[in-house]
C-alpha cells in the first residue's frame, strides 16, 4: 500500500457543521498547535492544530502526514 504524505500545504477542505457544506479555502496561518508549542512557531500542521482560515478559526481533522490533504471544521468563537 502506498502512502501519501503532505509536506506543504496553502488550501484546506474546511466544513461548517451548522450548514453542512465544505469549502476548498486557504490556509492564512497556524493559531495553535496543542500537540508541541515549537510547532506553533514554525507553522506545522497536525491532527488538533487551529489554523485561521477566511472563513474563521477551524480545527484540523485530518492527519496531513498521512492522509495527504487538511481537512478541518470550522470553530465557533466564544463570545465574550
Amino acid at each position: 500500500r502506498m502512502k501519501v504524505r503532505l509536506l506543504s500545504s496553502a488550501w484546506a477542505n474546511v466544513s461548517d457543521p451548522s450548514t453542512g457544506k465544505t469549502e476548498k479555502v486557504e490556509l492564512l496561518r497556524v493559531a495553535e498547535n496543542p500537540a508541541n508549542l515549537d510547532y506553533d512557531r514554525r507553522g506545522v500542521i497536525t491532527k488538533g492544530t487551529v489554523v485561521e482560515t477566511p472563513l474563521g478559526t477551524a480545527r484540523v481533522t485530518s492527519r496531513p502526514g498521512r492522509d495527504g490533504t487538511v481537512n478541518a471544521i470550522l470553530v465557533k468563537e466564544k463570545s465574550a
